[in-house]
């Protein structure tokens, strides 16, 4: 994240490769075919129940009907759909939920054995903060819905699990339900089944990798801290930034004491806020990164919730939402620089007029005269909301995800050749995109960060590590060595 913001869009146009989001294939995708009784069942109703829609909206419920308390990052509940166009992406989005929308993930894979009323699903997942459910407990309303990237109609009346005369909430056997990898409620579309003798894992990975060996130097923070003043935040290897400079709006200062920390759905979460009153003296921007430049190839996800638009004050800076790690350029065109990000503008700049996110990879660049080779993946639509971000850096490629769906992939000319520091960050590229003084402030918040040295893991196998961490109470752990 450098001083770049006259000049960015010509770094990316530089050398963009582009990668359009798509819904890829599983080669095997467990279904079996009865209807159980067991520990489960789901409840379904549309809030969308035309033929065609601008969305699908399946609000669910799911039951304990056992006789024991079911986690519910154990369960997955799966909606079948006929996709509009081979290759056609699918967004997931919550609109409300009693459990939170933060702990509900949504995922979507193609069927093995396609029928006439069904080529795909959509999987629900929960993370470790929707908690459990009691005997005869159920979740409340899930208000979900989905729809084509490309926001064109989709086609609901041809699709396996709707139905537009369950405007009421009811059993339903054409959604079905998963706990600990084996189907308990629901019927599968036909030629999809008996057996269950897996759990899909990544939408995008072709094959069921078994768990990763264990014992890699792993980084992971909870960001459980009091205060940006907590003692632990450098013991843990962050720094607060507090210095001048780029990048941002000219005369903004980072202020350490607009990086905060709460409890949120059962996790602590950091929040980064920014502010402006119109003028760069007004301007505070926040940042933390790690003290250390030790983290290389190997994986790194975050849970962040980017916002379009401001908790106070007028709407429509040019603001800059951020996971990404860096290196120090040492020279111009060094050729160990190296930069991987995750930007999200909520009211565009850099050229763009409305949301965009970008995943851009750096080999080098010149300040001055400008000059850059990157490569870089974009999407333009919103993205507010809760999002899995995960990238992988192995000796061939660095691999983009947004919510376990392949964002894009840069190929080897973009690799590190040095290690790298993690950062977040929320800044202002100019103060064109709202020119009122009236004060206005901004958020960005995390809910955890994890580094995993050298191995490339699925976005589903973060989850799961994320998981393990949380369910046995570790809420940070450094075992990555220096240099």
């Amino acid at each position: 994240m450098k001083s770049l913001a006259k000049s960015r869009i010509r770094a990316m146009a530089a050398a963009a490769a582009t990668v359009a989001l798509g819904c890829t294939a599983l080669a095997a995708v467990p279904s079996p075919a009865s209807a159980a009784g067991g520990s489960l069942s789901v409840q379904y109703r549309t809030s969308a129940p035309g033929a065609t829609a601008d969305q699908s909206e399946p609000w669910l419920k799911v039951r304990n009907t056992g006789s024991a308390a079911v986690q519910l990052s154990a369960v997955k509940v799966r909606y079948y759909f006929k996709g509009e166009a081979a290759g056609d992406a699918y967004r997931f989005a919550c609109s409300w939920a009693v459990k939170g929308c933060a702990n509900i993930t949504g995922t979507f894979a193609t069927l093995a054995s396609p029928t006439a009323t069904a080529d795909r699903y959509l999987e629900i997942g929960f993370t470790s903060g929707a908690g459990s459910l009691a005997p005869g407990a159920d979740t409340g309303d899930m208000q979900l819905r989905f729809y084509r990237s490309s926001w064109q109609t989709l086609v609901q009346s041809d699709d396996y699990s709707f139905d537009a005369g369950r405007t009421a909430y009811g059993d339903w056997s054409k959604v079905t339900a998963q706990l600990a990898g084996a189907t308990v409620w629901g019927q599968v579309p036909e030629g999809n089944g008996p057996t269950d003798p897996t759990d899909p894992t990544d939408p995008t990975d072709p094959t069921d990798p078994t768990d990763p060996p264990e014992g890699a130097p792993t980084l992971f923070d909870d960001f459980d801290y009091s205060g940006h003043t907590d003692p632990r935040i450098a013991a843990h290897g962050w720094s607060v930034r507090s210095n001048s400079g780029g990048p941002g709006v000219p005369g903004a200062t980072w202020a350490p004491e607009n990086i905060t920390f709460a409890a949120q759905s059962g996790n602590s979460v950091m929040n980064l806020e920014t502010s402006t009153a119109g003028s760069g003296e007004s301007t505070k921007q926040t940042e933390i990164l790690t003290q250390s430049m030790k983290f290389r190839n190997g994986t790194y996800a975050a849970r962040v919730k980017f916002d379009d638009a401001p908790v106070s004050g007028p709407d429509g800076d040019h603001l800059v939402q951020t996971f990404f790690t860096i290196n120090d350029l040492k020279a111009p065109m060094a050729d160990d620089y190296a930069e991987y990000d995750f930007e999200y503008l909520p009211n565009g700049g850099w050229g763009e007029s409305g949301n965009i996110l970008y995943t851009t990879s750096w080999e080098t660049y010149r300040p001055d005269p400008w000059e850059a080779v990157n490569a870089h993946s974009e999407a333009r639509q919103s993205f507010a909301g809760w999002h899995d971000l995960v990238v992988t850096i192995d000796d061939s490629a660095i691999t983009y995800y947004v919510d376990g769906q392949l964002f894009g992939t840069h190929g080897a000319a973009y690799l590190p050749e040095r290690g790298m520091s993690i950062n977040f960050n929320q800044w202002l590229i100019d103060l064109a995109g709202q020119t009122s003084t009236a004060p206005r402030s901004y958020d960005q918040q995390v809910d955890y960060v994890l580094h995993v040295k050298d191995q490339v893991l699925t976005p589903a196998q973060v989850s799961a590590k994320v998981s393990a961490f949380r369910t046995a109470g570790t809420t940070f752990q450094d075992t990555v060595p220096a240099g």
